[in-house]
């Protein structure tokens, strides 16, 4: 016995027919935005006037995006703590010299009289440390006069307020009272699926956007955007390497960093990519971010740790709390920035 399909007639008959073809013509296609991969000096020039938050919070003002911390924010992330773990986010300090360490940390003990701890009575230790803390491997936080441009920094601050005796505008002594703050892991390896980025892979707009969305995030202003290359863990795997070739943030992130207002960057490696593609601007992003968006970096952290705790809660926000030394001029400061679940 054969079925017999009844015969379209009529109006429904037209309608079944063309609605496909309808939908298809008027549905929209949903694609990727994808940013400017081949920007150039002048895209640079043209970012550093449209990003620029100069006069933003005042004339005066030397805190910049720090701005968008406000004690509602604190508030708010403190509350947000629930397990009360924390793991520091500060690379082990790097001793000996290397391609990627040309100026190691040197500590030096003083084992008082004698140069020998006594074995009877009351006796005592002391050291001393001198870093140059700056480049590619001590965790540290830079500072607005760390960087200039045409011979400004962040919300015009002159050049000339840099001396051989310090900053007297700009230093890091202006965020004395500490940082706390929501921070956010972008973990770009980990939507890549690979253990680590290799060396001057550039990092797009649209891959922090996969990965907020793959993670379930949503960045709010006042965050710490915390850029994970998995820089560490391809350096304890095959040892130290030429920075010249650094993972990192194209130039046409800085753009999303301002319309998501956050008031942080960190990074496990120089935060830019290496080499920037830019002629004659070496670190893009530093400047930008720096000088026209007034947001202090937080440079080679180490967030292989708190990659590893975040994965095993499926929770990529936490709190973080970090704080510079006290010293007054500093173009920046060694840093142990603590993440808290």
């Amino acid at each position: 016995m054969k079925l017999r399909t009844p015969k379209l007639v009529g109006p429904l008959a037209v309608f079944l027919v063309a609605a496909p073809l309808i939908w298809w013509r008027t549905s929209p296609v949903v694609q990727a935005q994808v940013s400017n991969h081949n920007a150039t000096r002048q895209d640079f020039d043209q970012l550093m006037k449209q990003l620029s938050n100069q006069g933003r919070w005042g004339k005066s003002d030397q805190m910049g995006a720090v701005n968008l911390i406000t004690p509602a924010k604190r508030k708010q992330v403190l509350g947000g703590v629930k397990e009360g773990f924390s793991v520091s986010m500060a690379r082990n300090a790097e001793m000996e010299a290397a391609s990627d360490n040309p100026r190691p940390i040197v500590h030096q003990m003083n084992l008082g009289r004698g140069g020998s701890i006594p074995t009877t009575g009351i006796g005592s230790a002391s050291d001393s440390i001198s870093i140059s803390y700056h480049g590619f491997v001590h965790t540290h936080m830079d500072a607005f006069c760390h960087r200039l441009y045409n011979g400004e920094m962040y919300n015009g601050m002159p050049a000339s307020a840099i001396t051989e005796k310090g900053c007297s505008m700009g230093s890091v002594f202006s965020f004395k009272d500490g940082i706390i703050t929501r921070g956010v892991l972008i973990d770009i390896p980990r939507l890549k699926g690979v253990d680590y980025l290799e060396p001057g892979t550039r990092i797009y707009p649209e891959d922090l956007d996969a990965w907020v969305k793959q993670a379930h995030l949503k960045i709010e202003p006042g965050d710490a955007v915390l850029i994970r290359t998995g820089r560490w863990a391809l350096r304890d795997s095959k040892g130290p390497y030429d920075t010249s070739q650094l993972a990192g943030l194209y130039i046409t992130c800085a753009k999303w960093l301002h319309k998501h207002d956050a008031a942080i960057l960190g990074s496990d490696a120089a935060e830019d990519v290496h080499p920037s593609g830019i002629e004659g601007i070496p670190e893009p992003i530093h400047a930008l971010v720096l000088v026209a968006l007034g947001m202090p970096i937080f440079d080679n952290l180490d967030l292989e740790a708190v990659s590893k705790e975040a994965a095993k809660r499926n929770r990529w926000d936490f709190l973080v709390t970090a704080a510079p030394t006290a010293v007054p001029g500093e173009t920046g400061s060694v840093l142990n920035p603590i993440a808290t679940f």
